[in-house]
């Protein structure tokens, strides 16, 4: 499945390069017009990432994703900085599906295996940023990238599949924002080695070649963020190229 993705500061569409801060590009959209946009064009799901929130929990845009959702044009999956269970139970109350969970899944695991349980596998959703190293060791970096756990893809999912952890939005870093394709190898391993595990493949499309390669790799979907934004092609051209043979 296609899903495109959305990033929010202070209530506009931004991109950041590499997840910096510094490094950002502000679009002149609506974020609700992007919703009908996306929608209009066969799009079933959204990701939205509060980076306002994600620094600032007490600034979190939850009136902006609520009246989002409230087009109920698609489904919607939000995180950003999610830190407590409040913060989960509150992007559930106003009809976000799916809680987005990063950093804290590394660092305080139990509590997040926890919310599994309570609020069901198919609500949260686990995004794990790696480092590849030259050995080929995937280390999971925490805190918008600037930290290295030391804590492997592995380790951490043969962990949270003790509570049936369902998705996975795995990102190489290296290729975030590049648009120089996503790592199908590393989704190849990842689908073989966690069958069980609906993977998000995220980082590097560029173009609908970059989509293509994605196809044998058995992800259950594709997030697309700067090249949309970009004009590099439509979410209709997205998914027609997915959906084909």
């Amino acid at each position: 499945m296609i899903i495109p993705a959305i990033d929010l500061i202070e209530g506009s569409v931004v991109r950041l390069y590499q997840g910096d801060y510094e490094q950002k590009t502000e679009y002149k959209l609506d974020p609700v017009d992007v919703v009908n946009n996306y929608a209009d064009q066969g799009a079933q799901w959204l990701h939205i990432v509060d980076l306002t929130g994600a620094k600032d929990t007490s600034k979190r845009q939850l009136e902006l994703i609520a009246k989002m959702v409230a087009t109920n044009r698609m489904q919607f999956q939000a995180g950003g900085g999610i830190r407590s269970e409040q913060d989960v139970a509150q992007l559930l109350d106003i009809g976000v599906k799916r809680v987005v969970i990063g950093s804290l899944a590394v660092k305080e695991p139990e509590l997040v295996k926890g919310w599994i349980t309570k609020y069901g596998p198919e609500s949260i959703v686990l995004a794990l940023d790696i480092n590849i190293d030259e050995s080929g060791n995937k280390f999971i970096a925490t805190h918008g990238w600037q930290e290295n756990s030391g804590v492997s893809i592995e380790d951490l999912l043969n962990d949270f599949l003790s509570v049936g952890a369902k998705h996975v939005l795995c990102t190489d870093i290296s290729r975030d924002g590049t648009l120089q394709g996503a790592n199908h190898q590393l989704y190849t391993e990842m689908t073989k080695q966690f069958p069980t595990v609906g993977w998000q493949a995220s980082g590097g499309i560029g173009n609908l070649a970059d989509i293509e390669v994605l196809k044998p790799t058995h992800v259950s979907g594709v997030i697309l963020g700067r090249a949309l934004l970009e004009g590099k092609f439509t979410v209709e051209q997205a998914i027609a190229c997915w959906n084909s043979n």
